[in-house]
């Protein structure tokens, strides 16, 4: 649970720099937005959850 709040932030944070320098118009923004939240009403939300969990643990393991 903590990995996901960090990463909703880190994907927040992440659009609304890019929002902010132009790169990411208000139209593109709420598309990208909109597809996450409807995305995580589908089936695919548990394939993708167990993913980003199985690389972090990958990602920890291979610290020294």
């Amino acid at each position: 649970m903590v990995l996901s709040v960090s990463l909703v932030l880190l994907f927040g944070a992440l659009l609304a720099f890019l929002l902010k320098v132009g790169s990411l118009k208000v139209g593109a923004c709420f598309v990208a937005v909109m597809f996450g939240f409807l995305l995580a009403s589908t089936g695919a939300a548990g394939p993708i959850d167990h993913a980003i969990a199985g690389a972090a643990h990958t990602i920890g393991d291979m610290r020294p």
